[in-house]
């Protein structure tokens, strides 16, 4: 479904531009529909350049990312552009980032109804999709960001996924900016959203615990290079590059996957 090739992110620096700083250094790997791949490191590893690139709002310096055979790059009209940005749905770190907080946060979703098409039974499927990220519509709409929480306002933003129902989510840290009790109850709506609708997540993170409970496939991010890769069992179990072992140094013992919790 999603083909990074090469992707390669080269910022100008110094007098007249004339020395870059590599944030991502020509990776490729693949998302398949359905599948949960986690894209781990610490700050600065260029995990977010690459989020930013697949979700076309920073062009890549060289390299390609294909969505469903067909290079975003190329997408030129206000209708493709439309349709792509309907199918790969972004989350990001801070939700307060994501409302204007001079605006309730209803024009979120209504928002998503209008790129649907479907404004006829917007009340009805915000409701819905209200109610299936466990927020009930009569504590959230018709109020601004400010007065919701961290977890409520990450919720309404994936409640704004099962109304686009996308094919591909990039999931930025998502949790990190919600409580310990919120945590695995937004964990689980991801999974929900793959088994309800077969959608596919980048997971990006630098916990390499949560991605090894969430996880079909890891990648190790570190200084722009995917330096390791495979199924959470093999990665943490074996981990062949030093900075992975380093991650995990850094995290609890693991004793059971996410499906046991």
């Amino acid at each position: 479904m999603l083909e990074v090739r090469n992707l390669t992110k080269v910022y100008a620096a110094g007098l007249l531009g004339r020395r870059g700083v590599v944030a991502v250094d020509g990776i490729s790997f693949t998302v398949e529909e359905g599948e949960i791949v986690s894209l781990v490191g610490e700050s600065g590893s260029g995990k977010t350049t690459t989020a930013h690139m697949i979700l076309r709002l920073l062009p890549p310096t060289s390299g390609q990312v294909m969505f469903e055979g067909q290079n975003i790059w190329d997408l030129r009209t206000k209708k493709d552009l439309k349709r792509y940005w309907q199918r790969v749905h972004a989350i990001f770190q801070d939700p307060y980032a994501a409302f204007n907080p001079i605006y309730k946060v209803d024009r979120v979703l209504y928002q998503a109804v209008s790129l649907m098409g479907n404004r006829e039974d917007s009340e009805r499927l915000m409701q819905e999709a209200l109610e299936a990220v466990g927020l009930r519509p009569e504590e959230v709409l018709g109020r601004y960001p400010h007065q919701l929480s961290g977890g409520q306002r990450q919720r309404l933003m994936i409640a704004r996924c099962y109304l686009l129902k996308p094919k591909l989510v990039v999931a930025d840290e998502p949790v990190s900016m919600v409580d310990a009790s919120g945590k695995a109850g937004i964990l689980k709506l991801f999974l929900e959203l793959r088994d309800l609708y077969g959608t596919a997540v980048i997971f990006i993170t630098h916990d390499l615990g949560l991605a090894y409970y969430i996880s079909h496939r890891i990648l190790v991010m570190h200084k722009g290079k995917i330096v390791e890769e495979g199924t959470p069992e093999k990665v943490l179990d074996a981990p062949q590059h030093p900075y992975t072992r380093k991650l995990i140094a850094d995290i609890p013992l693991i004793s059971r996957r996410w499906e046991d919790i």
